[in-house]
């Protein structure tokens, strides 16, 4: 099945059923190496290298995706956007847009249209080791963390306090080591900083320094933009090579809904583009608050908004890297705050990745914003219904997929281990079934039938059972009289024991040491690995 759009080009492959006569699919994106696992509760040592498939469902028919981008296209047209700053008014009116009586700056359906058929439909995200690329515009599913939640799940207390800078790095180090969360969206916000520049320069230097994988932080202004990216360069070893392979990207809210910019997050949203900082183009309306109650009015105004910044990207660097990024979110109208964890809230995000895979561009999202304030069986139910649906609709990456907890209010590192189990038990369901004369062995299972009668001493079901099979790390699967005898030990207290260990540990160097003392000297920042 194939969807007939007029922007995903050849992106519309997404949607096929897999089969025999498909090529390895396997073959098709980066490998994720596998790590030799410690062996759990029940666990195995071998784990399988996952490479999920996203987009097998739309929550939206062809017709509905037409008639919202439409919807979307008069909206940027006719109505526009209130409170661009000067940079964005010059690029646009330069292509073509004007500035209404009212002060709203318009995009006409021309431009618009033009530069969705410009912009990529394939990106890659770098990390700094070669097993954690990201590569956007296919099938390829990323789930990780995210929030820049305020308070932070005290591993000692246990109650929630204001997070610090060591306590985003302690974070890194844990999602580091954990093989189900594929980047590091800054997940918590730290406190103990006055200057909105040194806050943003020591977030982007707390992330790198604990995990190589790829990481999204922000910025409050272009003045935050240009140190981040003086960073990262020096980092990477010179501009030129973190233009080639960039390993951070900016997580921007360009957009206040309902249609107005937040005039110094658009001059981010251009200078990071300028610098050659992949921008995830986010935009956060809450469903009957500051967007429409209706589903199709909200996706309509957050789809509108969201072209509106990827607009300004291509129009300030042609070719930049531009993730669209619609977050709509509900708001529980009975209090008037934020839910993440419901089904409407899961059909939502899946209604805006509609429109992701409408237009076939990489794109990102958010699911996981539990509304539980712990890692509890509320947490659990409501992270798995949200990622598992986003990931159908066609998510590249999912951010606040794990950690985040009280509606992306606070985060625990607990809820990282348990949720990288939950997590990899999503991907694995989502990757592809293999259908060809191997696995259709009918000499073989004649065999088995007529001979022993089970398949339990077959050679192929232990081999199979090893590299096929995820078994969880921290999921107990034991019968009860195991689980007594070895404690009675809950899946809390065993991603408790799992953290002590990660943070008990060496840490990893995953900046030399002669750069990181090069850098903390020039850039006056901390040297974390010492705590």
């Amino acid at each position: 099945m194939q969807r007939d759009t007029p922007f995903a080009g050849d992106q519309q492959d997404q949607l096929q059923t897999v089969s025999a006569s498909e090529p390895d699919v396997a073959a098709e994106r980066p490998r994720r190496r596998g790590r030799a696992r410690s062996k759990g509760a029940g666990a195995a040592a071998i784990s399988p290298v996952l490479s999920a498939r996203g987009g097998q469902m739309s929550f939206l028919s062809p017709d509905a995706q037409q008639d919202i981008h439409e919807a979307a296209l008069h909206l940027l047209e006719d109505t526009g956007l209130a409170e661009a700053p000067a940079e964005a008014i010059s690029l646009v009116e330069a292509s073509g847009g004007w500035v209404s009586d009212t002060g709203r700056l318009c995009f006409p359906r021309a431009l618009v249209e033009t530069v969705l058929a410009a912009l990529p439909r394939a990106v890659t995200l770098y990390g700094r080791r070669d097993d954690a690329e990201l590569q956007l515009g296919g099938s390829n599913a990323y789930v990780g963390t995210g929030g820049a939640s305020p308070s932070y799940l005290d591993i000692d207390s246990h109650e929630y306090r204001p997070a610090t800078l060591v306590d985003l790095y302690q974070a890194a180090r844990v999602v580091d080591r954990l093989d189900h969360i594929h980047f590091f969206s800054r997940p918590v916000a730290i406190s103990g900083f006055e200057d909105a520049l040194d806050i943003d320069l020591h977030t982007a230097w707390a992330c790198l320094s604990g995990t190589a994988k790829h990481v999204m932080v922000s910025a409050s202004t272009p003045e935050s933009v240009d140190a981040i990216a003086a960073l990262v360069y020096d980092v990477a070893g010179s501009e030129a090579a973190f233009r080639a392979a960039p390993f951070i990207s900016l997580n921007i809210n360009h957009a206040v809904p309902p249609m107005r910019f937040d005039s110094a997050a658009a001059r981010v949203l251009i200078r990071a583009a300028e610098c050659g900082i992949p921008a995830m183009v986010n935009t956060f309306g809450q469903l009957g608050a500051s967007s429409p109650v209706t589903i199709a009015g909200c996706v309509a105004q957050t789809t509108a908004e969201t072209l509106a910044g990827m607009v300004l990207v291509h129009l300030a660097a042609p070719g930049g890297t531009a993730i669209f990024g619609p977050r709509p979110m509900v708001t529980d109208l009975r209090t008037g705050a934020m839910s993440g964890g419901g089904g409407e809230q899961a059909k939502l995000t899946a209604a805006a990745m509609s429109m992701a895979q409408f237009y076939g561009l990489p794109n990102s999202t958010i699911a996981g914003a539990t509304d539980s304030k712990v890692p509890d069986a509320q947490s659990g139910y409501e992270k798995c219904l949200t990622v598992t649906l986003a990931l159908q609709a066609g998510a590249d990456i999912i951010t606040q997929a794990a950690g985040a907890q009280a509606s992306l209010m606070g985060a625990s590192l607990e809820a990282y281990i348990i949720d990288n189990d939950m997590l990899g038990s999503i991907l694995s369901a989502h990757t592809a079934i293999d259908v060809s004369p191997e696995t259709l062995n009918l000499t073989a299972m004649q065999a088995a039938i007529t001979g022993a009668g089970h398949f339990l001493g077959e050679a192929e079901t232990l081999a199979r059972m090893n590299s096929d099979f995820l078994y969880p790390q921290i999921g107990d699967r034991r019968s009860i009289a195991e689980w007594q005898d070895a404690g009675g030990l809950t899946v809390w207290d065993r991603a408790h024991e799992q953290v002590r260990a990660i943070l008990d540990a060496p840490p990893a160097d995953v900046i030399a040491s002669s750069t990181t003392d090069r850098i903390t000297e020039t850039f006056g920042l901390p040297a974390l690995g010492t705590h």
